[in-house]
């Protein structure tokens, strides 16, 4: 029972590392292939909702969305892999990272560091916590197991859906565009 349990806790930190690598290529380094296709510029906005989020004067909520999305992934990870940590340490982890993600924006000014970046990735790590609590209510000790094969199968997309897109920068079919 305890090796099982090992196993899961390793694949469970291999799934989480595939992740980070993943969140750190497109958050940080924006899906480029060199640091030549990097965006050159440093901006730091502190009111929600505003800057980056705004396109045309309008609330831009597609980055809203996929700020939260995109941290979802990590609240659950954290949630499997430290069970026992109390809901505001894991919050604490979430909006650390997220706060590391927009201040290495800000000291390489490769980005716009936004507030409201900061809030929809810890929103999406809090809702993580909330998918974990709820498959342990649901699933109860084999809650890791199942989250464990969705987020393997979510990786080998994640990691498909990356090498295709490789493909298509390598051979010139497409072209990033970083606004």
């Amino acid at each position: 029972m305890k090796k099982t349990k090992k196993n899961q806790n390793k694949l469970t930190a291999g799934l989480m590392a595939v992740y980070l690598f993943a969140l750190t290529w497109i958050i940080v380094f924006k899906m480029q292939f060199s640091f030549q296709g990097l965006p050159d510029f440093r901006e730091i906005n502190l009111i929600p909702f505003a800057g980056s989020a705004n396109v045309n004067n309008q609330i831009d909520f597609n980055e809203i969305i996929y700020n939260v999305l995109a941290f979802i992934p990590f609240g659950i990870y954290i949630s499997m892999l430290k069970p026992n940590w109390p809901f505001l340490k894991k919050i604490e982890v979430i909006a650390g990272v997220s706060l590391l993600f927009e201040g290495l924006q800000f000291i390489f000014a490769i980005g716009a560091s936004d507030i409201t970046d900061f809030m929809g990735n810890t929103l999406g790590g809090i809702i993580g916590v909330g998918v974990y609590i709820v498959f342990c209510k649901l699933f109860n000790t084999k809650a890791n197991k199942i989250l464990n094969v969705l987020a393997s199968i979510g990786t080998i997309c994640m990691v498909a859906l990356l090498l295709f897109l490789i493909y298509l920068r390598i051979s010139g079919a497409i072209i990033y565009r970083v606004s």
